[in-house]
């Protein structure tokens, strides 16, 4: 078959031959590959940045995907932890980790949107629990995790979203998207934090994929906001897109009613992961879910490693 191959962790995945996998239990199938993600957690893993990383060379990239089994249904499917990427012509997949999706579904836009979005969606779901009627501030918003987990919060019921990022035209895009108010990271730590905290100093929920900077700024601004201090305050670090680290002052963890907590491979068990994603790919299936996907060829793979992405984009590798 042909895939996307890694042979340096320096230079981006090359087209080429690469050995058919083959199922090697019971619960598992070969599959036609129709549409693979090219997401944040796929280039990490490829250039063995990703905290999951082994090292080990040559490898296929890919950590979930759509495909069609030898019977004929339409899957979503992650890939094992230890099994062959899934940027493939074909894909080994464990049973006990797919889908089956409707049949008008469109492959592309559940490559999309599923990965994204199950970040939020779990986090929401089984990091906390969140009630409807609840408020979510999502930093991070511009990017196209956070995008969905701005329509997410408010599929879930969430009375007040607010939205924070650097990009003023994503920003704005998200006032169509469900967003109640918006937060511009830009500029003056001092005025940062004072808009942070006048947007988002009660909300119940955060849900951050940038941490570093950005999150030292907001978490002393939305305590020193609170109306109630006592109220409790759910920091949900999901990404780390504006840096690895943070300096936390002691007094944050003693003024409020704070919890920070984790939300990834190893916070939620496959099997909790998984019961979230039928209902998922239900909304995306149903195009509640804005999706704006980016097909291009496997072939293109090398290309699509470079190719920029507007507001909401993902690009999608289509065998």
């Amino acid at each position: 078959m042909y895939a996307a191959v890694v042979r340096s962790f320096d230079a981006p995945p090359r087209f080429e031959e690469f050995p058919t996998p083959q199922p090697s239990a019971e619960n598992e199938e070969l599959v036609d590959v129709l549409a693979v993600g090219l997401h944040p957690r796929v280039r990490s893993a490829a250039d063995g940045t990703h905290y999951t990383s082994d090292g080990e060379l040559p490898m296929v990239p890919g950590v979930d995907a759509v495909g069609r089994s030898a019977q004929g249904e339409l899957l979503y499917f992650v890939a094992d932890d230890d099994a062959l990427g899934t940027m493939a012509e074909k894909a080994v997949v464990d049973r006990r980790r797919a889908i089956t999706l409707p049949e008008d579904a469109d492959p592309v836009a559940v490559a999309a949107a599923m990965n994204p979005g199950m970040s939020s969606w779990v986090a929401l779901r089984r990091r906390v629990a969140f009630q409807r009627g609840g408020s979510v501030l999502v930093m991070g918003a511009t990017g196209n995790a956070g995008q969905l987990g701005v329509q997410i919060a408010k599929v879930l019921g969430a009375s007040r979203v607010i939205g924070a990022g650097r990009d003023p035209h994503r920003l704005d895009l998200l006032k169509s998207l469900g967003a109640d108010d918006v937060v511009g990271l830009d500029g003056d730590a001092d005025a940062v934090a004072a808009r942070l905290g006048q947007a988002a100093g009660d909300v119940d929920v955060v849900i951050d994929y940038l941490w570093g900077k950005p999150t030292e700024i907001a978490m002393p601004a939305l305590l020193r906001a609170r109306s109630d201090r006592s109220k409790a305050l759910h920091w949900i670090q999901i990404g780390a897109m504006a840096g690895l680290e943070i300096t936390l002052p002691s007094f944050v963890l003693r003024a409020a009613n704070l919890s920070i907590l984790g939300s990834g491979q190893g916070s939620v068990t496959t099997r909790g992961i998984l019961a979230e994603l039928p209902s998922l790919a239900a909304e995306i299936a149903s195009g509640y879910l804005a999706v704006a996907p980016l097909p291009m060829s496997l072939s293109q793979v090398e290309q699509a490693w470079s190719t920029p992405t507007g507001p909401g984009q993902r690009i999608v590798l289509t065998p």
